[in-house]
């Protein structure tokens, strides 16, 4: 439904050339008038110490007589994300103070105890108003126009830990009052606004009443504009103890404000330290481009000499003994050991690689914004199912080309094989997630909805794929391969092939590593990730990066009649995906303040699987290029 909306959209746009704006389906402008109702929905709790998120109502807050939770899409409910609605009454443009939410007359030991163990392991408190999540202003220093600048710290906490004065002990508090601010554009001609910025400040205070409570219309002694008081940081703090009371009270405040609504989230994504980003990437970039450059020369000149002087020696009379190279053109072309297993792994590669090219071009187009909660996910899931076709294909041809003929068991394992490793980590992590009662559990319908697209959607497109892949005739070889396989000389200690294929996992991970700190800071430190521009100019150069390295090792493998290459190939790319894991441990104990079992072995857990797919990734973008440059530089040769 929503994929037929968006290319509805974009048809539309393209047709019709008058019209001033297109937006995106599920993220177009809401104007309100004076006074009408806003949603303020809650979502999850989160936290970088601990990782799983939790259920806003998890803890006992305020809560509606029917909580009713909003629609969410598959990568939502994968990240954790529950959307419920709430107490909190805001209308347009009418500011609101001291309003009592609720109050908890005593907390009870488990109540005492749920808060505490939140503000210990520093969760903070997620909520969203007309689909722009809540966020602490934060002024920053500005080092190169020496001004400060505003930017937005995602959620609040739950509460706090301190010592009160005079004492030594520490003790939980709780944030029980809220400030709203909520910036909005007004349209000049109307009275319609937009809602542009979302803004909290968080106090913890020890409400007092004149007693007795009335509930109908209490008064704060603590807060009370009518007296012109109002809530301070300076009032003594909501101590977490068992039997104490609670109150929940909040302001709302509207301001004015020049921002458009098209450039409201731009204060979300500010990154203060992006001069430092640029200078990265762009060193990044010219050092791999260099070395790249240089790598294609060498490459060029030493083959274009070898192949002129190998058919100079084939022309000439006194045609001397072959060396190099050429010397194992008659074995060059004989099939791996496991080449139903080669043409596996290929096959998956060439799924993750088209689900990543696709994504990125969605991406870069603003589909997958981070105003389209979990829309990243969801595409990137949609594709690799989609993707399958291309997997079966590839896979079926390569197989066919070894001269395989169980090609349907190939094609089985193809189907899965990878989805099978991430889906038994997955679900492994899954168990060890419902045990901690955390929402970032996969439900029930969620997993068999994913069960549903592996097998009733990608599985039988792979099949699809194999078998136009395995119809089609195999490419010929260049050249005829020996009955006989040639005795393969002793190997110099630096062709081993565990060494060669680790030093050729080096410059492809040095293409990425600059980047990847940036994707697991958003992945894990809570941050949104929008540089999908940069995104694609690194995967550019890890392409050519991967292609040239597999390229230039197994010239200097071929040249050594080692021909037991294809393995290699694959190997050589593919290791980078081992500097990965590497440097995924590195920043999980320079970055990150995990101290919990379960979040530490989540964390492992999806970097083991972003590895493998790293590793199916890179290894096939080597393998292929590595394939093309065999077949290229012995079809260019004279051979008897």
């Amino acid at each position: 439904m929503s994929r037929g909306y968006t290319a509805s959209m974009l048809l539309l746009a393209l047709l019709v050339q008058n019209a001033a704006a297109f937006y995106l389906p599920g993220v177009a402008p809401m104007d309100f008038r004076k006074k009408d109702l806003i949603g303020l929905k809650v979502n999850k709790l989160s936290s970088i110490k601990n990782q799983l998120p939790y259920e806003y109502y998890s803890l006992p807050y305020c809560r509606p007589e029917k909580i009713v939770q909003s629609a969410e899409n598959l990568g939502e409910v994968l990240r954790g994300d529950r959307i419920e609605n709430s107490l909190y009454q805001i209308q347009m443009r009418v500011d609101e103070q001291c309003k009592i939410l609720c109050r908890i007359e005593a907390l009870t030991t488990a109540q005492a105890k749920a808060f505490r163990a939140k503000v210990d392991d520093d969760y903070r408190v997620n909520m969203i108003l007309d689909n722009l999540p809540v966020a602490m202003v934060k002024m920053r220093k500005d080092e190169s126009a020496n001004t400060l600048v505003k930017t937005y710290e995602r959620g609040f906490p739950v509460g706090f830990k301190a010592s009160l004065e005079g004492q030594t002990e520490v003790k939980f508090f709780l944030h029980n009052h809220l400030r709203f601010t909520i910036l909005y554009h007004k349209d000049a001609q109307t009275d319609l606004a937009r809602i542009v910025g979302f803004e909290v400040e968080p106090f913890s205070v020890k409400h007092e009443y004149e007693a007795p409570w009335d509930k109908n219309s209490p008064v704060l002694n603590t807060c009370n504009p009518g007296r012109m008081i109002y809530v301070t940081h300076n009032l003594p703090p909501q101590p977490v103890a068992e039997g104490t009371e609670v109150i929940f009270s909040y302001d709302v405040k509207f301001v004015a404000s020049d921002i458009r609504w098209a450039s409201r989230w731009d204060t979300y994504l500010m990154m203060m330290d992006d001069q430092i980003h640029w200078f990265s990437v762009i060193n990044s970039v010219m050092i791999v481009l260099f070395l790249s450059g240089m790598v294609a020369m060498i490459m060029m000149r030493t083959l274009h000499r070898d192949i002129t002087k190998y058919n100079q020696l084939e022309s000439g009379e006194d045609a001397q003994e072959e060396t190099g190279w050429k010397l194992v053109h008659g074995d060059v072309f004989r099939p791996p050991t496991n080449a139903s297993m080669l043409s596996t792994i290929v096959g998956s590669g060439v799924q993750i690689f088209g689900m990543t090219v696709v994504t990125m071009i969605f991406a870069l187009l603003g589909f997958l914004s981070p105003a389209n909660r979990g829309g990243l996910m969801t595409a990137m899931l949609m594709m690799f199912v989609f993707m399958g076709l291309f997997a079966g294909y590839f896979s079926a041809r390569l197989y066919k080309s070894f001269r395989g003929e169980e090609w349907k068991k190939t094609t089985l394992r193809t189907a899965l094989l990878f989805p099978g490793s991430c889906f038994v980590i997955f679900f492994a992590l899954n168990l060890l997630i419902w045990g901690q009662k955390s929402s970032g559990a996969v439900p029930f319908g969620t997993l068999f909805a994913l069960c549903f697209l592996w097998f009733g959607i990608s599985v039988p497109l792979v099949f699809v794929g194999s078998y136009f892949g395995y119809k089609k005739t195999a490419p010929e070889d260049p050249v005829r391969t020996n009955k006989i396989p040639r005795q393969i000389p002793e190997q110099p200690w630096y062709m081993n092939p565990v060494f060669s294929c680790l030093v050729g996992g080096v410059l492809p991970f040095g293409a990425v590593f600059i980047e990847l700190f940036f994707i697991l800071t958003s992945m894990w430190l809570h941050q949104f990730y929008y540089l999908f521009g940069f995104l694609a100019l690194v995967f550019v150069i890890l392409i050519i990066t991967c292609a040239e390295i597999t390229i230039v090792l197994c010239y200097f493998q071929l040249c050594s009649e080692d021909y037991h290459w294809w393995w290699r190939a694959y190997f050589t790319s593919g290791s980078s995906a081992l500097y990965l894991f590497a440097y995924s441990a590195f920043y999980f104990y320079s970055k990150l303040d995990i101290t919990k079992t379960v979040p530490m072995l989540m964390y492992f857990g999806y970097m083991l699987m972003a590895s493998i797919a790293f590793f199916a990734l890179t290894g096939t973008m080597g393998f292929y290029a590595c394939l093309i440059f065999v077949r290229k530089i012995y079809s260019a040769v004279k051979i008897d």
